[in-house]
């Protein structure tokens, strides 16, 4: 990474991490599942099941939440400007990094975000995950030293960054709708839900938020590592903040390991999932939330990026790779490996012959 990147400002990460952990606790209180008030990788699993790519009713809702973050970001950077229709990186490569990272979120039963939620609310099983998570991305970091990086992106036609703002609004009127063709589950997950209106505004809030700071927790912890740069960081870290101070005012933070809500104490694969999904989210440059904000904002890329993510989020539940409160199946063991596997032959494939530096890589 070029020192001489422009960083955002700390006031506008801080806004965005403080919205971002106190929103998703606020959305907990309102009726979405405990410790997940915002999950990309559960919502996400959620939308593959309403959408019939599933066959589990427990796990089908459309999330207004995930409609939210993505149009937010998507009247955020055209009302700054920074709305740029981008793609053409490695497409392949993107759609499988995504659906690997939503394996790995699966396998610990919560993306980045949810991690940090859950140590608000005193969950101690997301300790060996937080290890994980910072694992992968100091191993990312180590390959981007070394002169890993997907190719360059170019610019494209306009249309193409419109086409998911405008699947979000079709998602939209499907939610309002509710046509007979989508799977809306009445138990499990998918009956735990805050308000339609309420989630959406949540959302658009944090989508336009996200947006005009970059925030994305994988990126703050990779820019400190990498650059010492703090901004995204303190951002990560009002998010912790934000939540663990909601969390306590209201009565929902539990502290320990035993009992806790969507968790399991099988630690080593926690590790393991949450360092996959670290070195994943390093090589397609965001974790899934900052995914879908980019996506929001012109990114081709992250729009396949959030397409791998998706069929993740089907094959996770349909193949039974998500984790319950008994642990890892062993579907999602292989899972976890295959995705590690398929991570370290991406960045081998990359790295560049001996020798030459990232600043003699070919475009």
């Amino acid at each position: 990474m070029n020192k001489s990147v422009k960083f955002p400002s700390v006031d506008t990460a801080l806004l965005a991490g403080t919205s971002l952990g106190a929103g998703a606790v606020f959305l907990t209180l309102l009726g979405n599942p405990v410790n997940s008030g915002i999950c990309i990788s559960c919502f996400l699993e959620n939308l593959a099941g309403a959408l019939r790519l599933h066959g589990s009713p427990r796990m089908s809702y459309i999330r207004p939440e995930l409609i939210g973050f993505l149009l937010g970001s998507f009247f955020m950077a055209h009302r700054g400007r920074r709305f740029r229709v981008t793609g053409g990186s490695s497409p392949l490569l993107r759609f499988f990094l995504g659906f690997f990272m939503i394996v790995g979120c699966a396998v610990f039963i919560g993306c980045p975000i949810k991690l940090i939620l859950r140590l608000a609310a005193g969950d101690l099983t997301a300790v060996a995950a937080l290890f994980g998570l910072v694992f992968g991305i100091w191993l990312g970091t180590r390959y981007i030293r070394a002169g890993v990086a997907l190719d360059r992106a170019k610019n494209l036609p306009q249309p193409n960054g419109y086409i998911l703002p405008l699947l979000s609004l079709l998602l939209l009127a499907f939610l309002l709708l509710n046509p007979g063709f989508l799977q809306q589950g009445s138990s499990g997950p998918a009956a735990r839900h805050a308000p339609i209106l309420v989630s959406l505004a949540v959302g658009l809030l944090i989508g336009a938020l996200a947006q005009h700071s970059g925030f994305c927790i994988t990126g703050g912890i990779r820019n400190l590592l990498l650059v010492n740069e703090k901004t995204l960081f303190y951002g990560v870290v009002a998010t912790l903040i934000s939540a663990l101070m909601v969390s306590l005012l209201s009565g929902h933070f539990h502290f320990g390991l035993d009992a806790q809500p969507a968790s399991h104490l099988s630690h080593g694969w926690s590790f393991l999932a949450m360092t996959l999904v670290g070195l994943a989210a390093v090589l397609v440059d965001g974790c899934p939330f900052r995914q879908v904000i980019r996506a929001g904002q012109g990114d081709v890329d992250a729009g396949i990026t959030c397409f791998g993510m998706l069929t993740g989020g089907a094959f996770a539940v349909g193949w039974l790779m998500r984790s319950t409160s008994a642990g890892p199946t062993f579907n999602g063991k292989i899972g976890v490996l295959a995705g590690l596997i398929f991570c370290l032959t991406v960045v081998l494939a990359l790295r560049p012959p001996t020798g030459s530096g990232p600043g003699n890589r070919r475009n």
